[in-house]
């Protein structure tokens, strides 16, 4: 059982960060969700739909719709399974890839020059140490 000071700050840290995530998806053209399969496929390389929505934890059908959608603007597009004719894999595109990288530079952007000017250098330096934190407790 934790401790109430670890569960205060537990509750204070996640509604911060659900604060800020809200506050960067402002900065977003493309949906969350049509981002997070974009930096998927980014990440793993080519997947099948249910792959996709496995890792996303999300329905095999509303995963399709997205890879649709993703499709139908070029971001995606499938090739044969090299191993099992009945599949198809998903795979970034060059127009996808470059999508991406500017949702990415975009709230990178965005986050960068906020902390430029809410920060102190002494800030900055307890921000990047948090951020090393926070990493950890994501890996558990």
């Amino acid at each position: 059982m934790p401790s109430p000071e670890s569960a205060a700050v537990a509750a204070e840290l996640r509604t911060a960060m659900g604060k800020l995530t809200r506050r960067v998806k402002h900065e977003d053209r493309i949906p969350l969700g049509q981002v997070a399969v974009l930096g998927a496929l980014d990440r793993a390389g080519s997947m099948t739909t249910s792959d996709l929505a496995a890792d996303q934890r999300v329905r095999p059908q509303s995963m399709a719709r997205a890879v649709g959608l993703l499709g139908e603007q070029g971001l995606v597009d499938r090739h044969p399974h090299p191993t099992d004719g009945r599949k198809s894999l998903v795979r970034l595109t060059d127009a996808g890839r470059a999508a991406l990288e500017t949702e990415r530079g975009r709230r990178v952007g965005w986050l960068a020059q906020a902390i430029e000017a809410e920060l102190s250098d002494e800030e900055r330096e307890l921000l990047a140490r948090g951020a090393a934190l926070m990493e950890r407790l994501a890996a558990r």
